[in-house]
């Protein structure tokens, strides 16, 4: 069936997209995404030699924690909107790893910082990839005959 005709039936189903809460999530994993991946980039410049990039680096960081505390409060409304949790507790796990990667940075304790920095970029771009795979339509409650 080609799409001309699928369009001219008027009894086929619709078919599902994504529901607005899922597009802000989509939005929101992209920043992360690209802030994510930005760190590294800064982290070098700064041990290439260049301080600056040591300021670059902190204000990334800070903008990871932001997004990442924006990304749970959309989950939150993908989860109660489109009855899925594992972007939740996903965005919950990155955003508690970069926590302790913050944290551990400041302290200057590289020999954590350094691998927590390159499994948070791997478990971003997993999200991100996991929420562009497929539509994140709202799920509807089936309706029992019987009840």
């Amino acid at each position: 069936m080609n799409r001309r005709s699928a369009l001219a039936e008027p009894d086929a189903p619709p078919q599902p997209g994504t529901d607005a809460s899922g597009w802000v999530l989509r939005g929101l994993v992209t920043a992360h995404l690209v802030a994510g991946f930005a760190q590294p980039v800064f982290a070098g410049v700064y041990l290439s030699g260049d301080f600056d990039g040591l300021a670059w680096h902190v204000i990334g960081a800070d903008l990871v924690s932001y997004i990442g505390l924006a990304q749970i409060a959309v989950a939150a409304a993908v989860w109660i909107r489109v009855r899925r949790a594992w972007p939740f507790w996903a965005s919950l796990a990155l955003t508690l790893g970069a926590t302790a990667q913050y944290l551990a940075g400041m302290e200057g304790a590289l020999w954590l910082h350094f691998p927590l920095g390159v499994s948070l970029v791997a478990g971003i771009a997993a999200v991100f990839a996991a929420a562009w795979a497929r539509p994140l339509p709202r799920r509807r409650k089936e309706v029992r005959a019987d009840a």
